[in-house]
């Protein structure tokens, strides 16, 4: 079972640095080059400088990794950032809205430390997803120079009787420790519960750290961190061998209990690239050996259908394509798919991002290393899958799709299998730079 503990977290003093939402960001993996400027424009201690150093000029390698670590060096000593006095949960509220709805969400947690073990049959800590080489090596170098966790890994637990919602919901009824909107419209609200001595916060603390550490734990989001956070620890452990429950063997975690309240999956659409009109035409008619289809005339249907579909339940085999020589609302025969799913449990077979990638294969050619390779992009929005296609800009085809249901991603994480790329987007992502782990008691 996973293992969970309160820490000391590292956090901005409002009192030295002013306006909370000037200093805090989007995590580093969805931030562009140009946000990056603004965001660093923002505020001098921004944490963007700490999670996402840049090269600069006249740099040696891994310069970056060694500013960010000054950096922090000196953001302690001058007093922006201060340690927390006492061991604590935090917990972490989110109101939103979903994205192509009018609907608002409030999603809840608790950050804590996450005991690190490898992956494997039995274990707590469950993935879904297979990571790429260059964005663990550089969160290790980071993590390797700063000693510290600047994002989350987020994971989903689950909770049969409730109490962890009731919990939370209770927690964090009363002010705030924190409280800022970000440039999305999310409001975010977070509150330190001490874990030490007696009281209501450290009964509370308790009771979601046994909750959430009853049963295996799924990495939602964060399988880079994860694995860099693992490698760093064996690394430690070959120089501190005899020290015992060292900080390292921790990280940074936020606690989503997954049954007690709606959490978002955004879907992920396809956009096919290199076929041209008449490998889309192609596709389009083979569809028909596949998929139950229904020609669509005008974007609009599709984009009413699929823009919003982060409140469709996901997993009917439900899609949309457009080309620019036609379109259609397509559903699976699932029957027709049989011979062409990958190895693996019936969790990961049946979803529809592996029917999908079975489907680009047999109708166009594109296996798994066409992908890599770049003949497929990737984007949020429906309406602008399918304005890439119209502008003619090298997209072919637009492939749009429901989202991943918790429950599918749970079931593949416990079967031991893990899902292609980009199969799953948690929406809100959380902020980083609310709170820091450092590796220390």
């Amino acid at each position: 079972m996973p293992h969970i503990r309160p820490f000391r977290a590292l956090r901005y003093d409002a009192s030295v640095v002013g306006d909370l939402r000037a200093v805090v960001a989007p995590p580093y993996d969805v931030i562009g080059a140009d946000e990056r400027e603004r965001l660093v424009d923002r505020h001098p201690v921004n944490v963007v400088r700490l999670d996402l150093p840049v090269e600069e000029p006249g740099d040696e390698p891994d310069d970056r990794y060694r500013r960010a670590a000054r950096t922090l060096a000196a953001w302690r000593s001058d007093g922006t950032l201060r340690k927390d006095p006492h061991p604590s949960v935090y917990l972490y509220e989110q109101v939103y809205r979903v994205p192509g709805t009018e609907l608002e969400r409030t999603q809840r947690g608790f950050f804590g430390r996450l005991l690190l073990e490898p992956f494997g049959p039995g274990g707590g800590v469950l993935p879904h997803e297979r990571t790429l080489s260059g964005p663990r090596e550089d969160r290790y170098k980071l993590l390797r120079a700063t000693g510290v966790n600047t994002s989350p890994v987020i994971v989903l637990y689950d909770d049969p009787s409730g109490g962890s919602g009731e919990r939370l919901a209770a927690g964090t009824a009363g002010p705030a420790d924190l409280d800022v909107v970000d440039d999305d419209g999310v409001r975010h609200r977070l509150w330190a519960l001490p874990a030490d001595g007696d009281g209501r916060d450290a009964e509370l603390a308790d009771a979601l750290i046994a909750a959430a550490g009853a049963s295996p734990v799924t990495i939602a989001d964060g399988h880079h961190r994860y694995e860099t956070a693992l490698r760093y620890r064996d690394e430690r452990r070959m120089t501190r061998s005899c020290e015992e429950d060292p900080s390292f063997d921790y990280l940074l975690t936020l606690f989503l209990e997954a049954g007690a309240q709606p959490l978002t999956v955004l879907p992920t659409h396809r956009l096919v690239r290199g076929i041209g009109d008449a490998g889309a035409t192609r596709q389009l008619a083979g569809a028909l050996e596949l998929f139950e289809v229904e020609p669509v005339a005008s974007s609009d249907v599709l984009v009413e259908a699929f823009e919003g579909a982060a409140l469709a339940h996901g997993g009917g085999g439900r899609f949309g394509l457009w080309t620019r020589t036609g379109a259609g609302r397509l559903t699976a025969r699932r029957d027709r798919f049989e011979a062409l799913l990958p190895e693996g449990g019936e969790a990961l077979r049946s979803l529809d991002v592996t029917l999908l990638g079975a489907a680009l294969e047999r109708l166009a050619g594109i296996d798994a290393d066409a992908v890599a390779g770049g003949a497929v992009g990737y984007t949020k929005s429906a309406a602008e899958a399918i304005e890439s296609v119209k502008r003619d800009d090298g997209v072919d085809a637009a492939w749009l799709l429901e989202p991943t249901p918790v429950p599918a991603i749970e079931a593949v994480a416990r079967d031991g299998d893990v899902m292609p790329q980009k199969s799953t987007y948690f929406y809100p992502k959380a902020l980083t730079g609310l709170l820091i782990n450092p590796h220390e008691w």
